[in-house]
């Protein structure tokens, strides 16, 4: 069974037995997590929800990801040159039901 959910602003395709990296949740490692904004179960498309349909997981653990360099430059002045990094903490979760 096939169903795409939404968390953290984004839209993921999930099976059961499947893991998703997503935007970092609350909870602890071994917690579970209940995902209600079903946006399509198998064929059945909601609008804008699947009422009465959940997806279920298990928070397996949080981390951060890979570091991103940002650069900002402009041309002609030396005093505009930045150098930034970012790492987008992530919570990687196991789906276990579909329902």
């Amino acid at each position: 069974m096939k169903a795409v959910i939404k968390t953290g602003g984004k839209q993921y395709c999930v099976e059961e037995g499947s893991i998703i990296y997503v935007e970092k949740l609350e909870g602890n490692e071994g917690d579970k997590v209940t995902f209600s904004e079903v946006l399509m179960l198998d064929k059945k498309v909601g609008t804008p929800t699947v009422k009465g349909a959940s997806v279920e997981g298990v928070i397996v653990k949080h981390g951060k990801g890979a570091k991103i360099k940002i650069f900002k430059y402009k041309p002609n002045t030396t005093s505009t040159r930045k150098k930034q990094g970012h790492r987008q903490p992530y919570t990687k979760v196991e789906i276990k039901k579909i329902g």
